[in-house]
């Protein structure tokens, strides 16, 4: 870690207050955002989805349990995989405490990834998770939402992922996708996000961003090369 410039409490408070009224700007325009995103128009849901879960088979309705708000999980794991993404499996390590939270505000959560239950459920048990996961390995629900590629697809270099056609270096990608329920039970579409977009659900990384050495991944073959599933660190 390089040289650090040190200074008394006193000069630090100065520079601190000012490095506030930025951090306070970002702050306003989060909200200003949130709000323009809350704003966006929607897309009416039409086509039938129905999945494999603990309970059974449900629809998407049936997702909502009784509450008229969505959010869904696209976590990356293809059926033919031994084990469900790392990166995902970080995302999902933030998930099992804050659902009950989010179902006092008339939301309800899961994940959905494309292998059948069975795998699901034992890879569930492993990392000790109680949030809900479903399979849509007989369904058209990850296609439909950008979330799953052919292999024909990721030879040509042509999936359309976060909103553009390129390059992708897996058969399953990551995302979240929010849904709404009126009270005809009509359901909609109203936004979706996609990789980068991802980082803010992620406490962990914003705990990292304010440490000293940040999320430390500069000079690594990639940016998440250091994670492993939290079972399997070496120590």
């Amino acid at each position: 870690m390089r040289p650090h410039k040190v200074v008394s409490a006193a000069e630090q408070l100065e520079v601190r207050k000012a490095f506030l009224a930025k951090e306070k700007e970002l702050t306003r325009l989060r909200d200003q955002l949130s709000q323009e995103c809350r704003q966006l128009p929607w897309v009416k849901v039409d086509k039938e989805y129905l999945f494999d879960g603990p309970d059974g088979q449900e629809t998407l309705a049936d997702l909502f349990a009784a509450r008229g708000q969505l959010i869904v999980y696209h976590f990356m794991y293809h059926p033919s995989w031994k084990e469900g993404c790392p990166s995902c499996s970080f995302w999902a390590d933030n998930f099992n405490g804050i659902i009950v939270h989010l179902n006092h505000r008339d939301v309800s959560m899961v994940a959905i990834s494309k292998a059948p239950l069975k795998q699901l459920e034992a890879y569930k048990k492993r990392m000790s998770w109680d949030f809900k996961w479903l399979s849509s390995y007989d369904d058209d629900f990850n296609r439909d939402y950008n979330v799953s590629f052919t292999a024909e697809e990721l030879a040509k270099g042509e999936t359309y992922y976060n909103y553009k056609m390129g390059a992708f270096p897996s058969e399953e990608a990551p995302g979240v996708s929010v849904f709404y329920k009126d009270e005809h039970s009509d359901i909609f579409h109203t936004y979706s996000t996609y990789a980068r977009g991802l980082d803010m659900l992620n406490g962990a990384y914003h705990y990292l961003d304010i440490v000293p050495k940040g999320r430390d991944e500069e000079g690594l073959p990639w940016t998440m090369a250091w994670l492993r599933r939290h079972d399997s660190y070496e120590d």
